[in-house]
C-alpha cells in the first residue's frame, strides 16, 4: 500500500498524467467532428439567401389567396430546409405578420379589407392564438404535423364542395351584424362593379375565429388558411374582401401568438430576419394583384395552395416524406 501510494505521489507520474489529460482534451474535439454527419455542406449565407427568395414568392401568391405567408411558409420550409420545426414555427408567425402589415395599406386604400369586421374577429382570434402558441410548444412535432395536414384537407374539401362562393348573396343581416355595422362596398376591378355586401350568422363567426386563433399558434402558420373559408362560406363575405380583410386579422392575431415563441427563445434572426423582409417585398407586390384577378381564380389558387401544404404537412406528419 504505502508502495503504491509512493508511486501515485512522484512528480513524474504526474507530470505524465497532466500531459496525456491534455492531450486527449486536443484530440477528442477533433475526433467527434470526424465522426459528426454535416447537416449542410452549403455556405453560411446559401440558407438566408434561399430564405429571401422563397419567401418574395411566397409572399406574392398567398396576399392574393388570403392565406397568409405562413400557411406555406412552414410546411414548405420546415420539409426543406434544415431547420428545427420550433423554430420554423416561430418564424411563420412573424412572417404572417409582416405579410399581413405590407399588404395591409393597399387593401385599405382599395376597400378590400373591412376594419369593422376584422377588429372583432381579430380581437377573439388573438384570445385563441395566446392559447394555441402555448399548447403547440407542448406537444411533439410528428402530431402536430398530422393533425394540421388533417385539418388544411378538411378545409379543402369544404371549399370544393361550395361551387358558387365568389359574391355570396344573404337576404337579411343578423342582429349582431347590423349593430356592428358590419356590410360595405367596393368595386370589383375585373368587372368595375360596385358590389354591395352584408355579413350574416356573426355570433358563430366569433366562436370560429376563437378557434382559428387557437390552431393557428398551435400550428404557427398564423391560421390565414382558415379565415378564408370562414369569412366567405360562414359569414357570406364576398371573397376579395375575406381575402383582404384575412390579412388584417392576420396582423393582430400573429403578433399575439409571437410573443410566446420569443419567449421560448424559438426565434432565430438568422431565420427569421431574411424570411420577413423576402416575404413583405412579395406581399406589396401581391397586393397588387388582388385588385385585377378575378374572384375565380383566387378560388382555385386557394384551394391548390392548400391542397399542397396540407398533404405536404400530412405526410411528413406520419413519416412517409421525412
Amino acid at each position: 500500500m504505502r508502495l503504491s501510494s509512493h508511486i501515485a505521489n512522484t512528480p513524474a507520474l504526474k507530470r505524465a498524467g497532466v500531459f496525456v489529460i491534455g492531450l486527449l482534451a486536443l484530440v477528442a474535439p477533433a475526433l467527434a467532428a470526424d465522426s459528426v454527419v454535416p447537416i449542410s455542406t452549403m455556405p453560411w449565407w446559401f440558407w438566408p439567401m434561399a430564405l429571401f427568395i422563397t419567401c418574395f414568392f411566397i409572399g406574392i401568391v398567398a396576399v392574393p389567396a388570403g392565406i397568409g405567408g405562413g400557411t406555406l411558409y412552414v410546411p414548405i420550409i420546415g420539409g426543406f430546409f434544415p431547420f428545427h420545426l420550433d423554430f420554423v414555427r416561430g418564424a411563420g408567425l412573424l412572417v404572417a405578420l409582416a405579410s399581413a402589415l405590407a399588404a395591409g395599406p393597399m387593401l385599405l386604400r382599395g376597400g378590400l379589407t373591412s376594419l369593422r369586421l376584422a377588429l372583432p374577429l381579430a380581437l377573439t382570434a388573438s384570445a385563441g392564438s395566446i392559447l394555441g402558441a402555448n399548447l403547440g410548444m407542448a406537444l411533439p412535432s410528428s402530431i402536430i404535423e398530422t393533425s394540421l395536414g388533417l385539418l388544411v384537407l378538411s378545409i379543402v374539401a369544404l371549399m370544393l364542395s361550395v361551387t358558387r362562393s365568389e359574391f355570396p348573396a344573404v337576404a337579411e343581416s343578423d342582429r349582431w351584424s347590423h349593430t356592428l355595422g358590419l356590410h360595405g362596398m367596393f368595386i370589383d376591378g375585373a368587372t368595375g362593379h360596385q358590389i354591395h355586401w352584408q355579413a350574416r350568422h356573426t355570433p358563430h363567426g366569433f366562436a370560429v375565429f376563437f378557434v382559428i386563433g387557437l390552431l393557428g399558434g398551435l400550428f404557427g402558420i398564423g391560421a390565414g388558411w382558415a379565415n378564408v373559408p370562414a369569412l366567405n362560406l360562414l359569414m357570406a363575405v364576398p371573397l376579395k374582401v375575406a381575402a383582404g380583410t384575412s390579412s388584417l386579422v392576420l396582423s393582430l392575431a400573429s403578433s399575439s401568438a409571437a410573443w410566446v415563441y420569443l419567449d421560448r427563445g424559438a426565434v432565430l434572426p438568422m431565420i427569421a430576419v431574411p424570411s420577413v423582409v423576402g416575404m413583405m417585398l412579395g406581399a406589396r407586390l401581391g397586393a397588387r394583384l388582388l385588385h385585377v384577378l378575378k374572384g375565380s381564380v383566387i378560388r382555385k389558387m386557394v384551394i391548390t395552395l392548400l391542397l399542397f401544404a396540407g398533404i405536404r404537412a400530412l405526410l411528413k406528419g406520419l413519416g412517409v416524406w421525412a
